[in-house]
């Protein structure tokens, strides 16, 4: 009979990876749901909150400064 041993170590690797794998999947949903909206019309372009930074919005932080 064969015992499984399992450190610590591989406890917070399983654990980890499955954070990561929850993570992935939630960020590649919210972007895959946002380009369905927007090809179906649903979404202004305003509402999406990325984080490319406009030229305009740049000039607009360097006047406020």
């Amino acid at each position: 009979m064969t015992f499984l041993y399992f450190d610590p170590g591989l406890g917070a690797m399983i654990a980890q990876g499955l954070v990561a794998i929850v993570a992935g999947i939630v960020l590649f949903s919210k972007n895959a749901l946002f380009k369905i909206k927007s090809m179906l019309g649903l979404v202004k372009e305003d509402d999406y909150d990325g984080i490319d930074i406009d030229e305009a919005d740049a000039d607009e932080d360097e006047e406020d400064k």
